[in-house]
Parts: structure tokens; sequence; C-alpha cells
């Protein structure tokens, strides 16, 4: 069983902390990334999240947004899967999306990344 609540640390040293996932799959958080748009603060942002509760014998998928909170005019939404490897060791794999705001509708264009 995979658990996403917990401290979690990525290949870039962020940091994400996850508070007890709810029965309904709700959970809240901080995020401490340490990779910024601006080459800024390492400031902790929040992050709210829900995961998909598993089938027997599967992995669990999740979704969460962060805002960045103080430092930046974005917001990032992940998605993922929890793994579990055979001795034990959990993984969460994600893929995300980030949105900055931009001035006008002709710069829609360069807003996600």
């Amino acid at each position: 069983q995979c658990q996403l609540s917990g401290l979690w640390r990525n290949e870039h040293d962020s940091l994400m902390e996850i508070s007890a996932v709810r029965s309904n799959g709700e959970f809240q958080g901080k995020y401490l990334t340490r990779v910024t748009l601006s080459g800024g603060c390492t400031c902790l942002s929040p992050l709210k999240g829900t995961q998909q509760q598993p089938g027997e014998g599967e992995w669990p998928t999740f979704t969460f947004t962060v805002h960045w909170d103080k430092f930046s005019n974005a917001t990032t939404a992940f998605v993922g899967q929890c793994f579990v490897d055979t001795g034990g060791k959990e993984t969460l794999t994600t893929m995300w999306l980030l949105r900055e705001a931009v001035g006008s509708l002709e710069e829609d264009w360069k807003a996600t990344r």
C-alpha cells in the first residue's frame, strides 16, 4: 500500500509535505521548491489535492495544485501515481503544467509550460 501522507523529496531537492489523506481522498500540504521561475526565494507554498482510492492490488493515482505563494504569479497542477517497489520503497511519478499570469490575450501562447 502506498501512502501519500508524509514528507517527499524530489531530484531537485524540493520538499513536499502532505497531511493525512481523508477518507474521501482529499489532502492538503506544503511545497518548498528549490527551483523558481525568478531564481528568487525558496518559499513554502500551499498545496491541495485528491487521491483516487485504489482498487485491490492497484497503486493510487492523485492530483494536486500548488499556488506559488508570495514569489510568483503562477499555479502548477500535478498528476501522478504512487508505486512501491519490491524493497518497500515508495515512489511518486508526476507530470505537471505550470500556468503564469500574462498581461494580454496575445501573450497567452507563452503562459503554460
